[in-house]
C-alpha cells in the first residue's frame, strides 16, 4: 500500500519529541512488506509582527527533512492563533495542496492517513475530494472529546466524519462520540497506540537515580506531560502536600514543560513544598525511562485523555501507575495488579497515591503486561483494518 500521511502532529527539527507516537504507528507500518509512506506535515504560518514565539520557532523547519524511515514535508500555511479557528482546515488544505497533488501525481497513493479529525482532518478529506483518494482519519482525544463543543467547528467536524473511508479511535469512548457524531459503525475502528520497547525498558533503580541526581532513599512520584490544565497538576501538588506527613522523604518530579510553569510554582511554594515538588521542563523522549524506573510510582491526572502514551511507557519500565479514570485510561489499566485509577480530586488522588506507595507492586508482571503492546502489534492491526476499509471503498464503486 502507499500511504500518503498527513497531519501537522509530527516530530520535526524544532519539535522532536512532537506526537512520536504518531510517527511510531506510521513507521513501523511502513517497515511491513509492501507498505509505502510519505508524511506531509503542515506548519502554521503567520505574519512575523504577531508575539507568538511557539510558531516563530517553527519557521525554522526545513521544507523536507527525513525522519527515521520517513520523508516528510512541511508545507506553510497561513494561520493567526485564536483568530482563524473556523477557517484552520481551509488554510491547511490551501497551503498543502499543490504539494499533495504533486506527491500523488508521482506516488499514486492508494488513500490518504490524517491523524486529528480537525483541522488536519478536514483538508485530509478536502484534499480526497480533489484528488479523488479516500481518506482514513484517526482521532486523538480533544479533537473529539472537547472540539465538538464549540460551535464553530462541530459542523466541519460532523462533516468530516461522514466523508471519510474509515475511522479510527485510540479507546472505545472516542469511538462512541465519533458514531454520535456521524461515523458510520462499519467504518469504524479502535486501535489503541503501542509502546517502544528500545526506548521504554526498566533501568536498574539506583543507577537511575544517579543519573537523574535523585536521593536514593527517597519514594518518588513521577508525573509526565505538558504543563497546562488538563494534565491536572493543581489536583496533584495539594494530594501530595496531604500525604507528605505520612512520607516525610516523598519527593514528586514533573517532567514537562507549558504556559502553567509559574501557577504552578506559585502553587508549589503555597504550600511549602519547594523540597518535594520539583518541575523539570520537557526531557527527549529517550531519556524518558530513567524517570519511570527512578520512581516508586508514576502519576497521570488529566481532565480527558485519548490513549495516555505515559501509561505504557511506564509500565513497560515496571512502574506501576496512579491514573485518573478518564476516557481510554481503563483500557491501559486493565487490571489493578497494573496500577490504580482514581477521580479528579485531592481527595481521590492522594488515597490513590497513598494505596500505590504502600502497595506490593510485582515489577515484572507490569513490565510483561506493557510489553505485549508493541508498536510492531500495532502496525499489523492497523494493516489489516486499512486493507478491509479499502476493499470496502472497492466494493461501493464496483
Amino acid at each position: 500500500m502507499r500511504v500518503l500521511t498527513f497531519t501537522s502532529l509530527f516530530p520535526n527539527q524544532v519539535e522532536p519529541a512532537n506526537c512520536v507516537f504518531i510517527h511510531q504507528r506510521m513507521s513501523h507500518f511502513a517497515r511491513r512488506l509492501g507498505n509505502e509512506v510519505v508524511a506531509v506535515a503542515p506548519i502554521p504560518h503567520f505574519p512575523s509582527s504577531l508575539p507568538w514565539t511557539k510558531y516563530r520557532r517553527l519557521s525554522q523547519v526545513p521544507y523536507q527533512e527525513e525522519i527515521g524511515n520517513l520523508i516528510t514535508y512541511h508545507p506553510r500555511y497561513l494561520l493567526i492563533p485564536k483568530l482563524t479557528m473556523p477557517l484552520h482546515g481551509w488554510l491547511m488544505f490551501a497551503g498543502s495542496y499543490a504539494l499533495v497533488r504533486r506527491l500523488h501525481r508521482e506516488k499514486k497513493f492508494d488513500f490518504i492517513d490524517a491523524h486529528y479529525v480537525y483541522p488536519d482532518g478536514f483538508a485530509a478529506v478536502l484534499l480526497g475530494k480533489v484528488l479523488g483518494l479516500p481518506v482514513i482519519v484517526s482521532a486523538r482525544g480533544t479533537d473529539i472529546n472537547l472540539f465538538p463543543s464549540l460551535w464553530s467547528i462541530r459542523p466541519m467536524i460532523r462533516w468530516t466524519l461522514r466523508n471519510v473511508a474509515g475511522g479510527i479511535s485510540v479507546c472505545t469512548p472516542l469511538q462512541d462520540a465519533m458514531l454520535r457524531l456521524g461515523l458510520a459503525p462499519l467504518k469504524s475502528q479502535v486501535i489503541g497506540n503501542g509502546v517502544d520497547l528500545e526506548r521504554f525498558q526498566p533501568v536498574e533503580r539506583a543507577q537511575a537515580r544517579r543519573r537523574l541526581q535523585l536521593p536514593e532513599s527517597a519514594l518518588i512520584v513521577v508525573a509526565v506531560g505538558g504543563l497546562i490544565e488538563r494534565k491536572g497538576y493543581h489536583f496533584v501538588i495539594p494530594a501530595v502536600a496531604r500525604i507528605l506527613p505520612h512520607y516525610p522523604s516523598l519527593q514528586l518530579h514533573i517532567v514537562g514543560e507549558g504556559p502553567w510553569r509559574a501557577k504552578l510554582q506559585s502553587l508549589i511554594r503555597e504550600h511549602g513544598l519547594e523540597e518535594h515538588v520539583f518541575l523539570r521542563g520537557s526531557q527527549p523522549n529517550e531519556e524518558l525511562r530513567y524517570w519511570y524506573s527512578a520512581a516508586d510510582i508514576s502519576c497521570l491526572a488529566s481532565s480527558r485523555e485519548g490513549w495516555p502514551n505515559v501509561l505504557l511507557e511506564s509500565m513497560a519500565c515496571g512502574t506501576p501507575v496512579v491514573a485518573t479514570r478518564v476516557w481510554g485510561v481503563p483500557e491501559v489499566i486493565v487490571s489493578p495488579d497494573l496500577g490504580i485509577m482514581v477521580g479528579q480530586s485531592v481527595e481521590s488522588i492522594a488515597s490513590g497515591l497513598e494505596s500505590a506507595l504502600n502497595g506490593a507492586w510485582d515489577r515484572g508482571r507490569i513490565q510483561r503486561y506493557a510489553q505485549q503492546r508493541t508498536w510492531d502489534h500495532v502496525a499489523a492491526e492497523l494493516e489489516q483494518y486499512f486493507r478491509a476499509r479499502l476493499n470496502g471503498v472497492s466494493s461501493a464503486h464496483a
